[in-house]
């Protein structure tokens, strides 16, 4: 007889235990808006507010600062939406007055979609003041947070977000199986008068709206994601045991200004891809590569030199110029920084590049904290 196996052979998730989780996600972004935790990775809420909030007649702006801005704006073409694209370079932010300029010479706009920060590109937008912009002119407003949950300051309420959408996976340092997103009342309305809004379907946020939250939170649509639903509990217990969201941004933010300071006193061409620090995403630091250098190959070399380094090349266009230091989560930490600094400084050297790696280590040092 085979033995009981501690990840195999659980019992069933309650739902008194799915909706608890679900008060420990609402509590980590500090709302009072429904906050339905949705079973799978983000893409599926994220489509699935863009197919409940978006239909033929709408006007969406849909800000592009990288490859998910990208994304968003498929989708709703795909819902018939006629999609105004604000579009900036990826080296930098938007800002709430481009955002207020685009709104303004489109005035029929209901449907705003945004990522706050874009682990891609490294860059991160100014949610606070864009969310007054958007709330003045009345659109239903759409953020991606998946990588800004937990390694900066994320209020979707007082920020006038409608549906915010999270996942575990980048700073929190927990399961990409599982995702979570606060609706509004006025995005329940706009999903509710949408005839295009799936409904009977996984991409359903209504469903979860009228069965289970209606319900009283009593009977779950179906099986939960068992290990990740239990994996998202003991990331949220992880988050209190280090002193909460002020102590996890913190340690993000010590990541970011290390990182950039110490690829900066590097050398060997590295310079940091988002131009302004104030722009700079605290979840990931993106560095140029010298003319020359192509950024996939140095990563791998740099990779060779130490396998844990949390690097990567740019997806896509940007894997010949740009390098991903992706410091979140686990990765976060004073040890982490100095093996992405030492693993590029090898490569560079290693392709006869001057590099200073002591004065690296110290600039990240003096940056941390």
């Amino acid at each position: 007889m085979t033995q009981p196996h501690p990840f195999l052979d659980l019992p069933p998730l309650t739902a008194d235990r799915f909706a608890a989780i679900e008060r420990r996600v609402a509590d980590l972004l500090a709302t009072g808006q429904d906050v339905v935790i949705t079973q799978g990775e983000a893409l599926l809420p994220l489509e699935g507010c863009v197919r409940g909030g978006a239909r033929p007649g709408s006007t969406a702006l849909n800000v592009v600062t990288g490859p998910y801005g990208q994304t968003f704006g498929g989708w709703l073409r795909d819902c018939g939406a006629t999609v105004v694209d604000l579009e900036v370079p990826f080296h930098r932010a938007v800002t709430a007055e481009e955002v207020e300029r685009a709104l303004a010479a489109h005035p029929e706009t209901d449907f705003v979609s945004l990522v706050h920060a874009e682990a891609a590109t490294g860059n991160t937008n100014p949610v606070a003041a864009i969310g007054e912009v958007v709330r003045a002119h009345g659109a239903l407003f759409m953020l991606d947070a998946v990588a800004s949950v937990g390694a900066e300051p994320l209020l979707p309420d007082a920020w006038g977000v409608d549906l915010c959408v999270i996942g575990a996976q980048k700073a929190l340092g927990g399961p990409a199986g599982v995702s979570a997103v606060s609706v509004s009342g006025r995005a329940w309305e706009r999903f509710a008068a949408n005839p295009r809004a799936p409904r009977r379907s996984y991409l359903s946020l209504l469903d979860w709206k009228e069965r289970w939250i209606d319900g009283g939170r009593r009977a779950l649509l179906h099986a939960p994601a068992q290990l990740e639903m239990l994996a998202l509990e003991a990331c949220l217990e992880r988050v209190d045991a280090e002193g909460g969201l002020p102590a996890l941004t913190a340690r993000h933010a010590s990541a970011a200004a290390a990182v950039r300071a110490g690829a900066v006193a590097l050398g060997g061409g590295l310079e940091p891809y988002v131009r302004d620090a104030a722009d700079a995403a605290p979840v990931a630091t993106t560095l140029r590569t010298p003319e020359g250098v192509d950024a996939a190959a140095l990563v791998a070399k740099a990779l060779a030199a130490d396998p844990s380094a949390p690097l990567a090349a740019g997806g896509g266009a940007l894997a010949r110029e740009m390098v991903r230091v992706n410091h979140y989560g686990p990765a976060a930490t004073p040890e982490a920084v100095r093996a992405s600094l030492a693993a590029l400084g090898a490569a560079l050297a290693s392709l006869g590049r001057p590099v200073a790696p002591q004065a690296a280590l110290e600039a990240s040092a003096g940056a941390w904290g």
